[in-house]
Parts: C-alpha cells; sequence; structure tokens
C-alpha cells in the first residue's frame, strides 16, 4: 500500500500522475514511482525513495511520456523502502503494476514461479502479482482473461491492482479485492486510484467499485466485470464539491490547521444533525429509529484513534442511557469467538472507512446473522464502510491532510454523543434534553479550549530531551489521556503511556522519576479529589506533573505542579473539550523536535492492511 492513481488518456498524463500522487501524499509513503507506455508503445518506469518530489527531479533529468500509465506511493509492509522495492512493479519490461494491500500466500506462490525459472527483483509480495498476470497474459492472450485468472489465484489477503501492458497499450485494467478502487469519467481519459480527491482534476463522474470488481478501462468507455465476470451497471456519482483542503493558510501545518478547524466543522455537524429542538433518530438512517428502539447491547469494533473515541462513548452509553457497551480492537475480534447477546447493535468506527480490520470485522459480523443490525460512523460518504453498513453517520469532518487524527476523532465523538442522546429520546429519558443543551454549547466551548494554544507552545520546550511520559485520566476522560499518548508517540516519536490514574500504584509508579513527565487530565466532577489523591503520589517521587484542570479549580495546585486551565464545562461533553490541548501538546512538542509533523515516519492514513 499505500496510493494509486493510473490514467487512460488523449494526452500525455505524466505530470498528471504526479499530480494525483500529491494529492494522495496525506495518506503517508516512503516511496513513489510511475510507468508510463510511450508513443513506440515501450514501457517506461522511474521510482524514487523519499518524497514525491525525488521522482519528480529524476523525471525532469530523464524525462518519459505517454498516454497509459500507473502511479503508486508505497508504504512498506513487505520489503523495506529502497528503489527495488517501490511500485510499479515489472515483468520482462512488458507488464507493470501497481497494487495496495498484502498478498497472504504470496511465499507459495512466489516458489512456485521461482522453480520455473522466474526471477524477482524486489522483497514485496506484489511482485508476484505481475509475473502470474504475466504467465496468464500468455496463457490467454487477452488481459481481462488474464485478471480472472489471477483473481483465483490470490485466494488470500486484500488488495487493489492496476495494471498496464505494453501488448495492449490502449488498456488500463484494475482490480477490487478488499481494498478500495475509485474509477474516475472524464471527456475522452479515464482512470483509477485509491481516493477520489487523485481524481478530481480531470474527473467529471465517478464509479466505486464493488468488492471483486475488475474495470477495463480504455480513454472512451469503462467496462466493470463482476467477481463471477459477468458485465454490470455500477452506479455512477457525481463528483464531490472540491473544497480548499490542499493549502494550509498561515498555518505551519496540517495538524494545526485541522486542530483550530474543529469549532467550525463541530458547529456545522451539530447544526446539520439538530433542528431547534429536536434530534431525529434518522439522522443514522431511514430504519434507525425502529431499530434503535429495540438495541438492549452494543458492540463498538474500531482501531487507533476510532478505538478511543468508542472507548469514551461506552461511558456515555452505560451511565447515561443504560445499555451495556463493549469496545473491542478490530484486528482482536476478527480472530476469537464472540458471545453475542440478543438484539445487539454492531457499530463500528473509522475515518477513512476504509480500515481493512474494521471492514472484515464488519463482513464477519454480518455473515454471523447474529446481530441485530450494524451501524458505520465514518468520514467519508462512499468508503467501503459505509456502503456495506445497514445505517451509517457521516462525521462531516471534511478532508484530514495530516495523518495524526484531530478533527476526525472529535467529530467522532460529537456523533457518538449523538447517538447516545438519540437512544436516550427514544426510551423517554430526561437525560436527552441534557445532552441536547450540551451537544449545542460544544462550538464556543472549543473555541475557548484553543486559548491554551500560546501557552502550550511554551511548555513544549520542557519535552525536547525528554523520552517517556505518562498520561492519566479518570473516568470518560481515560480513553482522552489514551489518545493524548497515542498522539504525542505518533509524531513527536516520544515513548508514551496512558494509565487510569487508580492504576498508577499498581505498577507505573516504578517509572517515576524527575526524568519522567506526567501529564494528567483533572476537570472538575466527581472523581476530581480521587485523582488529586493519585497525582500526590507522583509528586510525592519526584515526577514532573502537568495538569489540564477547569478554571474554577485552578487554586487547588501547588506552585511545584504545572497548571493549565480549560472553560468549566459539564462531564459529559469534557472528553471533547480536554482532546484539544492533548492534541496542542503532541503539536508542540513535535514542532520543537523538527519531527515531520503531517507525515511522521512508518505511518499511513489510511491502513488498508491487517
Amino acid at each position: 500500500m499505500c496510493g494509486i492513481i493510473a490514467i487512460n488518456s488523449y494526452r500525455d498524463i505524466t505530470n498528471m500522475l504526479i499530480d494525483g500522487l500529491k494529492q494522495l501524499e496525506y495518506r503517508g509513503y516512503d516511496s513513489s514511482g510511475m510507468a508510463v507506455i510511450d508513443a513506440h508503445q515501450q514501457l517506461n518506469c522511474s521510482r524514487r525513495v523519499g518524497k514525491i518530489r525525488a521522482l519528480e527531479q529524476s523525471l525532469k533529468q530523464q524525462p518519459i511520456s505517454g498516454t497509459l500509465g500507473i502511479a503508486h506511493t508505497r508504504w512498506a509492509t513487505h520489503g523495506k523502502p529502497c528503489e527495488k522495492n517501490a511500485h510499479p512493479h515489472l515483468s520482462d519490461n512488458t507488464f507493470a503494476i501497481v497494487h495496495n494491500g498484502i498478498i497472504e500466500n504470496y511465499e507459495n506462490l512466489k516458489k512456485d514461479l521461482q522453480q520455473q525459472g522466474t526471477v524477482f527483483y524486489s522483497d514485496t509480495d506484489s511482485e508476484v502479482i505481475v509475473h502470474l498476470f504475466n504467465q496468464y497474459w500468455r496463457q490467454t492472450g487477452d488481459g481481462l482473461d488474464a485478471l480472472l485468472k489471477l483473481r483465483q489465484t490470490l485466494q488470500q489477503g486484500a488488495y487493489a491492482v492496476s495494471i498496464i501492458n505494453t501488448r495492449e497499450p490502449n488498456r488500463l485494467l484494475a482490480m477490487r479485492v478488499g481494498s478500495p478502487l475509485v474509477v474516475g469519467l472524464g471527456q475522452g481519459e479515464n482512470g483509477v486510484a485509491s481516493d477520489i480527491i487523485a481524481l478530481l482534476d480531470f474527473a467529471e463522474e465517478l464509479i466505486y467499485l464493488e468488492e471483486g470488481d475488475i474495470a477495463d478501462i480504455r480513454s472512451d468507455k469503462v467496462t466493470i466485470y463482476d467477481s463471477k465476470g459477468n458485465i454490470v451497471q455500477r452506479e455512477t456519482h457525481p463528483l464531490p464539491q472540491k473544497k480548499s483542503v490542499n493549502h494550509r493558510g498561515h498555518f505551519r501545518h496540517y495538524m494545526l490547521k485541522e486542530i483550530f478547524e474543529q469549532p467550525q466543522v463541530i458547529a456545522d455537524l451539530i447544526n446539520n444533525a439538530i433542528s431547534e429542538t429536536e434530534i431525529s433518530a434518522n439522522i443514522f438512517g431511514a430504519d434507525a429509529e425502529r431499530v434503535l428502539t429495540q438495541v438492549e447491547q452494543i458492540q463498538i469494533v474500531a482501531c487507533g484513534t476510532s478505538y478511543h473515541a468508542g472507548l469514551a462513548a461506552r461511558y456515555w452509553l452505560e451511565s447515561i442511557v443504560g445499555i451495556p457497551c463493549r469496545v473491542e480492537v478490530a484486528s482482536e475480534i476478527r480472530y476469537r469467538r464472540v458471545a453475542i447477546m440478543p438484539n445487539t447493535l454492531f457499530l463500528t468506527i473509522s475515518q477513512s472507512g476504509e480500515t481493512a480490520d474494521t471492514l472484515a470485522a464488519l463482513k464477519q459480523a454480518k455473515q454471523s446473522k447474529q446481530y441485530l443490525s450494524s451501524l458505520a460512523i465514518c468520514n467519508v460518504a462512499h468508503s467501503s464502510l459505509r456502503r456495506n453498513s445497514a445505517m451509517s453517520f457521516l462525521t462531516q469532518a471534511g478532508t484530514e491532510i495530516s495523518v495524526a487524527s484531530t478533527k476526525a476523532f472529535t467529530t467522532q465523538l460529537v456523533s457518538l454523543l449523538l447517538l447516545t442522546a438519540v437512544l436516550a429520546k427514544l426510551r423517554g429519558m430526561d437525560a436527552y434534553k441534557q445532552c441536547l443543551c450540551q451537544l449545542k454549547q460544544l462550538p464556543d466551548l472549543l473555541q475557548k479550549a484553543l486559548s491554551v494554544n500560546d501557552d502550550i507552545a511554551k511548555l513544549a520546550e520542557f519535552f525536547t530531551h525528554k523520552q517517556h511520559c505518562l498520561f492519566l485520566g479518570r473516568g470518560t476522560q481515560y480513553p482522552i489521556a489514551m489518545e493524548g499518548a497515542l498522539k504525542l508517540k505518533e509524531i513527536s516519536y516520544i515513548h508514551a503511556e496512558a494509565y487510569a490514574a487508580g492504576e498508577l500504584k499498581h505498577g507505573p509508579l516504578a517509572l517515576i522519576d524527575e526524568e519522567m513527565p506526567v501529564i494528567a487530565i483533572a476537570p472538575e466532577n466527581e472523581l476530581f479529589d480521587k485523582l488529586k489523591s493519585n497525582l500526590q503520589e507522583v509528586q510525592t517521587r519526584g515526577g514532573k506533573l502537568i495538569v489540564f484542570s477547569s478554571e474554577r479549580t485552578k487554586n487547588n495546585w501547588q506552585d511545584r505542579i504545572i497548571n493549565l486551565s480549560l472553560p468549566a464545562v459539564a462531564d459529559m461533553i469534557a472528553p471533547i473539550i480536554y482532546a484539544i490541548p492533548m492534541q496542542l501538546l503532541a503539536y508542540h512538542v513535535a514542532a520543537m523536535k523538527g519531527t515531520d509533523i503531517d507525515q511522521p515516519r512508518n505511518l499511513a492514513k489510511s491502513v488498508t492492511v491487517e
């Protein structure tokens, strides 16, 4: 993985491919490359390690051109980041492929091909695909037939593949099994990409490939074949309105821009979901009221930051509505036997809607036929997760460029609180009105929370030479502490862990010394005094305490404790408010250390492999 763009056109597409790759940079990558068939039906390929500008510079020195080509940004899975492992991969300088995903049975396939005399040049699983395609094309003499045979062979794994070959110099082929691909339809030119953002410059309509689909893409037409090889008509969609996301304005990084966008995107989300006095269950789907009325338990499944949002939601759902809620990492629930209670709602959360483990867990849940229904909370309108769930809710965060999620996380929290409010309403609970009132206050309170930015920027200097950090929280703030630790480690590369504050004395206290910063999230609530007692254990042992607390409790802290005050807020919405300083702290520490904030090492925005 990570990004695919391929175009079949009437004009030279080299610059279009470069532009498409640049649109995909936000996904994270370690190398890039392209392959183009020129006017003499020769295959020309260029690959470089590092940023796309390295590929761009190489193409200036050794230009290539053509009307048919494929390009890729790679995030290493099999084989280290180096030029030989970058995509595209070639076979006999005739066939070229780009690939997202993982071929789980590639070792056996590679061994068989090597025994037949095939020479491999890379350490990747992807190269197996191009050599197999070469073999099947020689057997069939047709790219579509070769691709159908290839799909039967690649039985294990999830992948999106795009292929060109000099024997069919006017044909672009693409196949989607478990990893997303979208076709872009233009005037005299068509293409395919792993994200619609790469198609915006030329496409006028879109086709979202379904599971097992193959696209035969010519410059003047596109034919779609289903998993059985039958020609099918897939719905076309208008291009979404272009938004000005690819500029930072006066912000130094996209991450900081996206942090400061949160009051507005959450205001928009709330205004779209709430009328003057009501939240309708229909915001989650046409059949949502009937389904949600029957819900007796909720199973939340997610990964990473989305998992933390789910953990916060568990507190809301159980304490406000009284519905039992379990939260599990998607990669774990897939591989164990789960006891499913009657009338359980299967709720998935994903920023991209293409997270491989979450999609696989949803597929497994639907196959079991034991869940009442499925609901997806997602930020991408036409994602696989939304299309495959019975109900869905769009978080409306807009495109998030930075790999480290900020506004996508807080809009997930708001979406889950909206779900909590609807469930309370359907059960005739007074808590519904409280939820409604608190949600409406959120945008203004988030704007006030951002006022700690300058203080946090100064605080970041303290972390310049730190290697480790602890985050503490209790109740609904424990998941926010987990998210704070994740953000810090993601972009500053400081080792950070989060603990429920009451667990401090059960082991982590052994780590406390003068070199260990301890960050505590301490809003004014029923657990405030207990948390203060936990923090005294840190202070007694010489740990450096940094406390984020309510402005009403700022006089509770001793001089040796660094205290940053946030607006006084109700406990219900405190997790959303206190997420802001956690994001700002991670950002400013990373900026102080000079790391690549928007594209941190080894990470990808959309994790479409297991």
